[in-house]
């Protein structure tokens, strides 16, 4: 097992599917030899073979749950995992649709319905692992009640967690949106009504920003990497229980073609192992919430059901545009 570096090989001709392995939650950019059946000639991916042991697993921010399902995969169950490391959200989706890698473990529901609207691809989710708060740090203050006009929040600027980091700020009571939507945008925001402004930066950005800026809306994963604890430094989070959370469930994601595969499905399964959860509880001050109970199936359904919104949003958005004009 390795964890290597992935730098996107345009210039090879065809690949064979190597070594196929296990990625998870992570931050470094990657380069894997030959390790898909991607036709770099233009020919489509092709689903991996019922029989296949070896797979690779793209991660944003790897740790020692990723580590321990790798572990269990290969020692218990038998499977040959490699994780493959990304430093930005924005790495594995592309890697994973050119059959650079087998799956990924980065991303809820959510950011992967964006994904597939924005790109038109069809990636799917085969198998849950848990809701984490979205949480507002700040290095100045102890309490949202003590933020001020002009105060300044870096969020992350993709739009899922954009949308999502917008949302948490208005349930704390620090921003206004002049309309209700599932994924509002700076746009969207009543400035003169709203107590703070926002300053989207890229996702893996937000914790150097807690220098500049009176506060700073984290995502788990960079959090963790900073050794910040969502309970102890952080001062307002979203509830990942409620059922407006459901779209905010991580999970395994494949290529429709191997959607069904059960070994991917096995292996996406052992996260809910209780030594991983362990883990996870631990690395989250016990702010992660399992979906043990959520199938592949569900999981589908509500990447549907949020593809649709988005769809229909940006609808709206060209007719309003269609109108000014």
């Amino acid at each position: 097992m390795t964890v290597d570096q992935y730098t996107p090989d345009i210039s090879s001709p065809s690949r064979t599917r190597g070594l196929r392995t296990l990625a998870l939650c992570t931050t470094l950019a990657l380069a894997l030899s030959s390790c898909s059946a991607f036709n770099r000639g233009g020919d489509e991916t092709q689903a991996a073979p019922e029989d296949q042991e070896e797979f690779t697993i793209g991660v944003v921010g790897a740790n020692e749950s990723h580590r321990e399902v790798e572990r269990i995969a290969e020692e218990e169950l038998g499977y040959e995992i490699e994780l493959v490391e990304f430093t930005e959200y924005t790495q594995p989706n592309p890697a994973l649709t050119s059959g650079d890698i087998d799956a990924n473990w980065f991303q809820h529901i959510a950011y992967l319905a964006d994904y597939n609207v924005s790109s038109g691809e069809d990636l799917q989710p085969i198998g849950s692992t848990a809701a984490v708060p979205l949480t507002l740090y700040s290095n100045e203050y102890e309490d949202v009640s003590e933020f001020s006009a002009g105060d300044t929040i870096a969020i992350p600027n993709d739009a899922v967690n954009q949308g999502r980091a917008i949302n948490v700020l208005v349930a704390a009571g620090l921003l206004e949106l002049t309309e209700e939507t599932r994924q509002p945008e700076p746009r969207h925001i009543d400035e003169e009504a709203s107590t703070v402004q926002v300053q989207p930066v890229a996702a893996q950005q937000t914790v150097n920003a807690l220098e500049s800026v009176e506060g700073s809306v984290i995502n788990n994963n960079f959090a963790q990497d900073a050794e910040l604890d969502p309970e102890g430094d952080g001062i307002f989070a979203d509830d990942p229980t409620e059922a407006a959370a459901f779209p905010y469930i991580n999970a395994f994601v494949t290529r429709a073609e191997d959607s069904d595969n059960e070994a991917l499905r096995e292996i996406a399964a052992v996260y809910h192992d209780e030594r991983v959860l362990e883990i996870e509880a631990e690395l989250s001050a016990d702010t992660s919430v399992p979906a043990s109970d959520v199938t592949p199936e569900q999981l589908q359904d509500a990447l549907v059901d949020y593809e649709d919104s988005l769809r229909n949003a940006g609808s709206e958005t060209s007719a309003e545009e269609d109108d000014d004009a």
